[in-house]
């Protein structure tokens, strides 16, 4: 009876008094554009936020058992149009027997608005829509209503809310990208979801976009049978359309179109399983973590920090005193604490901003040519202290030296993370999806196999006895050394320019010389016997801030792509429009600062013998370009179950699930592809 009262309530409500409240009180709506100055013929985004007082709550599309979903009647210029409304994902409400999907805090429908073409530049574009709404408590129900408008002008089409609508995207529904289907048996319908068996499933919900399709109320039960997640869903009495919705796992929602087809039986109940952050499922994280920072340490990309950790390991020997034993070892404990304290702080920032809307990965710091900038600066510091140039008496023969083990580590996952190797990527991807505690562990993880080789020679001398003896040799090694780094410190030269453009590039090499030759003056006064390393450090960070200061954020940068495989700028409408026309697909997603994806193109991809076979078995190419931030690329990285790059893709014709390449390439694994 309790449920029957509630119903007719909201059912009067609805009827009797939709004029009567002119005023919203407690869901405000706002008409927001993404675009404030859109170019004519353009198709841009607008959106109605609704700010949600507590313990108020609005409805999604499908309202569910009760309620009313938001209705809105737009006034626009001639020519333009409104399409349909993006929701974000839903949860469910039950109240009084009843189950609702509602949203219970404040959010945003998306909607794409067509600019008319022909419209000359500075013409004003009102935008005008009456909306109705209803608000609820878990006892009472108001119909609320407004009129909102917002003036758009022609222009240059310059993005004016970026972040805010990237925050608001990030919790829209993504299409699962594979192929669904369900089966209807007696008053059950079931759903076969692929879905990898490495992810877990937490909180998993399905929301029809359609009423009377399920039974709201009803509970859903959910299995596991390898790579497939089963839905068993209770149907409604003659219910027979077509369960399509949003499946919301863990608070993200995949959309899905099922088509009716073969269910496996029900496999593994998820509450036997284990939910997302099960300890088997983090303990795995962390394992490939910490084998991924392990692997990480004979990656093209560190070979220069690890260099640098090279002269203090040969100095420390294998025979040393107690003393020197004590020292060893607290050395590799400091590198190890700011190697996992990097890394720790890194994926830190990550998850907040992720948490923000941000579609940031892996290496994020590194789509910046400000912190390109200050990495450049500090790379030559670290070359010309090799070189012999100047010292850094504190250290004591170089800043890899002995009892500077905090600095070195420091760097080492600093610089030393940009790719993400074997293992690491899945660890990284998992941790994304994990609570924040699991997450951290993770990134520590990383951190610990990053510094294991220098922790374990730290703590046994055996290893150390292997290492060469200590010697004269080491001044000249030392300087030899300096060449990757000078190496180093070109390739952060050259990734400025592609970020920044050639005016950053010279801007760059000018500080990086500014620097210089305040290190050369410390080095003069040093071979008097004199101080003046203030005076190098004082310039380096004057620099370094002008750089900050100076070096543009608005330039075009794409990487390099392949020109012998003709590639194309990766979209996900182009991979289905290739899909669709029954061509495999080959996508690899790449950065201008990752040192891995570049070998790879090198040895592997640019090559004419792939170039033959691809063209041969009309492969196409789609090349996903993530050297400054792109939310697209980050959002499909994440679907991948990836944060970072490189990743590699293949695509049969037929299969909407791709083929995952090793993140390090040959001939003749592309090769292999076509056969």
């Amino acid at each position: 009876m309790k449920a029957i009262y509630f119903w007719l309530v909201t059912l009067v409500a609805i009827a009797l008094v939709p004029q009567a409240v002119a005023q919203p009180t407690h869901i405000q709506p706002r008409l927001v554009s993404e675009v404030m100055e859109p170019v004519a013929g353009s198709t841009i985004t607008i959106a109605v936020e609704m700010r949600t007082d507590k313990g108020w709550h609005g409805y999604w599309k499908n309202p569910g058992e009760a309620g009313l979903a938001p209705r809105f009647a737009w006034d626009l210029p001639k020519g333009a149009s409104v399409g349909a409304p993006a929701f974000p994902v839903p949860h469910a409400l039950t109240i009084a027997g009843l189950t609702n999907y509602v949203f219970e805090a404040d959010h945003a429908l998306l909607f794409p608005l067509k600019i008319p073409a022909g419209i000359a530049a500075g013409t004003i574009l009102p935008i005008r829509v009456k909306a109705d709404w209803l608000a609820c408590t878990d006892q009472v129900c108001v119909p609320e209503r407004g009129e909102f408008s917002l003036d758009l002008q022609v222009g240059a089409g310059a993005v004016t809310n970026g972040p805010q609508f990237d925050g608001w995207r990030a919790k829209l529904p993504t299409p699962l990208g594979s192929v669904v289907t369900f089966a209807r048996r007696g008053d059950r319908v079931r759903l076969a979801i692929p879905y990898p068996a490495t992810a877990d499933v937490a909180d998993a919900h399905f929301f029809p976009n359609d009423n009377g399709v399920i039974v709201d109320a009803a509970p859903q039960l959910f299995s596991r049978s390898g790579e497939v997640l089963i839905a068993s869903l209770s149907a409604t009495k003659g219910g027979m359309g077509i369960p399509a919705g949003v499946l919301s796992i863990g608070g993200r929602g995949f959309e899905i179109v099922p088509q009716a087809g073969a269910v496996p039986a029900d496999g593994t109940p998820l509450n036997e399983q284990g939910g997302n952050g099960s300890l088997t499922t983090i303990l795995l994280s962390i394992g490939g973590a910490l084998l991924g920072g392990l692997i990480l340490n004979i990656m093209p990309c560190v070979f220069p920090i690890l260099s640098l950790k090279a002269l203090s390991l040969a100095k420390a020997g294998g025979d040393a005193n107690p003393e020197q034993e004590r020292a060893a070892r607290r050395d590799a404990l400091s590198y190890t604490a700011s190697a996992v304290a990097v890394c720790v702080a890194l994926g830190g920032a990550i998850l907040v901003l992720r948490a923000g809307g941000s579609a940031v990965g892996w290496a994020f710091q590194l789509q910046d040519p400000r912190v390109i900038i200050v990495l450049l600066l500090l790379v030559v510091a670290i070359a010309l202290n090799l070189a012999g140039l100047f010292e850094l008496p504190a250290i004591g023969g170089g800043i890899a030296a002995q009892g500077n083990g905090f600095v070195t580590g420091a760097l080492a996952a600093f610089i030393a993370t940009p790719c993400t190797g074997p293992f690491m990527g899945a660890a990284l991807g998992a941790a994304l999806v994990l609570p924040p505690a699991a997450a951290m562990a993770v990134f520590a993880g990383l951190g610990l196999g990053l510094a294991l080789p220098f922790l374990a020679l730290g703590f046994f001398p055996v290893l150390r006895r292997m290492l060469p003896k200590p010697g004269a040799w080491m001044a000249t090694l030392r300087r030899i050394l300096s060449v990757p780094m000078f190496l180093t410190a070109l390739g952060l030269a050259w990734l400025l320019g592609r970020q920044a453009g050639v005016d950053a590039l010279v801007r760059g090499l000018g500080l990086a010389l500014f620097a210089a030759l305040g290190f050369w003056w410390t080095g003069l006064r040093q071979a008097r016997g004199k101080g003046g390393l203030a005076i190098g450090a004082v310039m380096a960070v004057v620099a370094g801030a002008i750089g900050v200061a100076v070096v543009p954020q608005s330039a075009p940068a794409s990487a390099a792509t392949v020109d012998a495989l003709k590639s194309e700028p990766f979209s996900e409408a182009r991979l289905a429009a290739l899909q669709a026309e029954g061509r495999p697909v080959f996508v690899y997603f790449t950065a201008d600062w990752c040192l891995t994806c570049k070998v790879n193109e090198r040895i592997a991809i640019d090559r004419p013998e792939v170039a033959a076979a691809f063209g041969k078995a009309k492969v196409a190419t789609l090349v996903g370009d993530w050297t400054r931030s792109d939310p697209t690329i980050g959002r499909f990285l994440n679907a991948q179950g990836r944060s970072g790059v490189p990743l590699y893709l293949y695509y049969l014709p037929g299969n909407a699930k791709p083929e995952v390449l090793p993140q390090v390439l040959t001939p003749g694994t592309l090769i292999a592809l076509t056969s």
